[in-house]
């Protein structure tokens, strides 16, 4: 007689959470699929900011088991924000993953982000392509360059819901939300995990919205001025270069080695291609252009998004101090929901012991 293998256990104390807020449903039966998946290891809600059409139509696909909510009102103009402290106020677990639609979790890596919460307030896996076409190759380009540096921004986040409820949640009228998120947790005095080793897929854009997002993701470097102050140097750089063919090749071979060094860190050749390595000179040559298309958005007022535009891309670190200090100073206070992580404590990478993070100067520029 075969024994058929058990169905893996549910995961403890912890809540999946996606915002959601489609124009259209291409991607509805990936989702759902995914979705019917990750229901079985923790509690889903998704909570979807959808037209009413499109949101039925997601009541109807998604499993039964998922929990699916309209957002709560919550102040500024970044509509994920509103979804993501909706999700985490009415999860009832304490250990949150956040992840955007495109995210697509592996049980293990869903496990690993769990349990890393144990140790700090907030936990940042790293992403990779499931499929690559050319214009997923060009961005894992910026990703291996990043993850050299100090670490990739992903998609997906997990946080402890009493460490964000208890800074009062994030600013939703900024354009980098996810910087804006691990800042006020770590500004509360939470340890933040730069997990490089937990590799967590993601589904590639089509190529039209990558396009779209060319200027905008060189925007969010408003709320990393070492990081812009560098990238605006790199177009006349390239200038004083193009005459001198050995000088650009040069250049080349200099950003193709800070990648590969990101490729082979903490595992990275597991997911990330060697060809992808090649693609980091041009995802340069595109920021070095598209940083100065940022600049003139400032001067016109900001990006536009959902109508209007939004001229933040993210807080300093000394901000959102000030911040919770002015809530504390009222009364509010800063860590009300707050419990100590359980679990032995080891000082995570990237953070000094006490909380809040070390860095020097090459973390300091993609922070």
């Amino acid at each position: 007689m075969v024994s058929l293998p058990r169905p893996a256990p549910p995961l403890v104390d912890a809540h999946y959470v996606l915002p959601l807020k489609w124009s259209d449903d291409e991607d509805l039966p990936g989702l759902a699929a995914y979705l019917a998946e990750v229901v079985r290891w923790l509690p889903v809600t998704v909570v979807d900011g959808s037209a009413e059409e499109l949101f039925q139509a997601h009541r109807r696909a998604l499993p039964g088991a998922v929990r699916l909510l309209r957002p709560e009102p919550w102040p500024g103009a970044n509509g994920k924000v509103a979804g993501v402290m909706t999700g985490v106020r009415r999860a009832a677990e304490e250990r949150i993953v956040l992840a955007d639609d495109d995210v697509r979790y592996t049980r293990d890596a869903l496990a690993a982000v769990v349990g890393l919460l144990a140790e700090a307030e907030l936990v940042r896996p790293q992403n990779y392509f499931l499929d690559l076409p050319w214009h997923a190759r060009w961005d894992t380009g910026r990703t291996l360059l990043n993850r050299a540096l100090g670490g990739d921004y992903p998609g997906t986040l997990g946080v402890r819901r009493s460490a964000l409820l208890g800074a009062g949640g994030y600013d939703g009228d900024v354009l980098f939300e996810n910087l804006e998120l691990i800042r006020t947790v770590t500004a509360a005095g939470g340890r933040q995990i730069r997990a490089l080793d937990v590799l967590v897929g993601r589904v590639p854009p089509c190529a039209a919205h990558f396009a779209g997002q060319r200027v905008r993701q060189a925007y969010d470097d408003f709320a990393q001025p070492g990081r812009l102050a560098v990238e605006l140097t790199w177009l006349p750089v390239l200038l004083w270069s193009a005459r001198r063919p050995l000088r650009v090749a040069g250049l080349c071979l200099l950003v193709c080695a800070v990648a590969e060094a990101g490729r082979r860190r903490a595992g990275g050749r597991r997911v990330y291609p060697a060809s992808t390595v090649l693609w980091a000179p041009v995802w340069v040559l595109e920021r070095s252009v598209c940083v100065w298309a940022a600049l003139g958005a400032r001067w016109r007022g900001g990006v536009p998004y959902a109508g209007a535009r939004l001229r933040t891309a993210g807080h300093s670190r000394a901000a959102l101090r000030r911040r919770l200090r002015e809530r504390q100073a009222s009364g509010a206070g800063t860590h009300g929901e707050r419990r100590e992580p359980g679990g032995r404590h080891r000082p995570p990478e990237g953070t000094a012991p006490g909380g809040g993070e070390q860095g020097g100067m090459l973390s300091t520029l993609i922070e």
